[in-house]
């Protein structure tokens, strides 16, 4: 019922009227019942009408109502009546309805004060919860599809060592390395400090992870990223395809701890596009090498992530490699 009063409370011209229209209904009444009243009771009828003034129409129009209604019994029914004198007498009953209507007008405000803060927190409460709920569903579906991931992983490894014990064991450590980079990647992504990242912070901080883990000391990573948003499922696979290339880089492109440098630039190419560049001076790729043809385990898996963004790779050889993913741009939220 408070909730019901608050689009009234909120037009300040209508409460005007209502506190005039109340007061004149309650002097109208107290007028009615004088014969019949006993001395006394110069308030009976102007109370309710200052309450109920108060809770259907505010504080302001309360005020205006308790005034007036005070002026009203005032003038009409304290001694001498039809007269503003001032007397002990009036004065006390005066100051007796003061306090009263004082009384009922704080607490019916402070009523509606708690009912707004109630409702407020009402309100943020159910946008937690659903936003605990979208994020529960989230990670279910994060954790589905990264064990898919694994599986698919785990399958191609099978195939790549065959029956030769020594490439099980390096495939099967290639595989521990690769589940502690997602490990690493989702500890980032689902931290409360960290989610709000900027991506071009949070990619710098990932490639710092992938240059500790591997020891390459003598390699610089470089993050050019414009401040743009990802939703969380499109962050895990670029980041993914990210670790995948940069990870290929550093095993390939700078032999025996040669010094280089990676470099990753994220450019709007169409309103609806965007391109994703990867690229480092090291050694460069064969002058025969042919993606749809390669074997290579990473080059499958960064596909793969690719058309998880709706993109495409491409590669380019020359002074060392630089690796390009045409993909969808992320959807402005609403």
């Amino acid at each position: 019922m408070v909730q019901a009063t608050e689009r009234l409370r909120a037009q300040a011209l209508l409460g005007d009227l209502v506190a005039f229209g109340a007061t004149v209904a309650a002097l109208a009444l107290r007028l009615a019942v004088d014969d019949v009243l006993p001395p006394g009771f110069p308030y009976l009828t102007f109370f309710p009408a200052v309450i109920l003034t108060t809770f259907f129409c505010g504080l302001r129009p309360g005020i205006t109502c308790a005034v007036l209604s005070g002026l009203s019994a005032w003038y009409f029914f304290l001694p001498p009546s039809q007269t503003f004198v001032l007397t002990a007498q009036s004065a006390l009953a005066l100051a007796f309805y003061v306090f009263i209507v004082g009384v009922d007008i704080a607490l019916i405000h402070i009523m509606h004060m708690a009912s707004a803060r109630l409702r407020q927190e009402r309100a943020v409460t159910a946008g937690l919860y659903e936003q605990q709920r979208t994020m529960f569903q989230e990670l279910q579906h994060r954790v589905a599809n990264n064990m898919q991931f694994v599986a698919a992983l785990l399958t191609l490894q099978k195939r790549r060592a065959g029956a030769d014990p020594q490439a099980a064991l390096a495939a099967l450590d290639e595989a521990r390395v690769r589940l502690e980079t997602i490990s690493r990647i989702h500890r980032r992504l689902y931290d409360p400090d960290r989610i709000n990242l900027p991506i071009g912070q949070y990619l710098q901080e990932l490639c710092s992870d992938l240059l500790d883990a591997t020891g390459a000391r003598n390699i610089v990573c470089l993050v050019d990223v414009p401040p743009v948003r990802f939703d969380l499922t499109r962050l895990t696979t670029l980041s993914l395809l990210v670790v995948e290339v940069v990870t290929n880089a550093l095993k390939h492109a700078f032999p025996d701890g040669a010094r280089g440098t990676i470099t990753i630039r994220l450019e709007t190419a169409a309103p609806e596009r965007m391109v994703l560049t990867i690229a480092d001076d090291g050694r460069g790729i064969p002058a025969d090498f042919n993606p749809e043809t390669s074997r290579s385990l990473g080059l499958r898996i960064a596909q793969g992530l690719a058309a998880q963004l709706d993109g495409t790779l491409t590669y380019a050889g020359g002074t060392g490699t630089r690796v390009t993913l045409d993909f969808a741009a992320p959807v402005p939220a609403a």
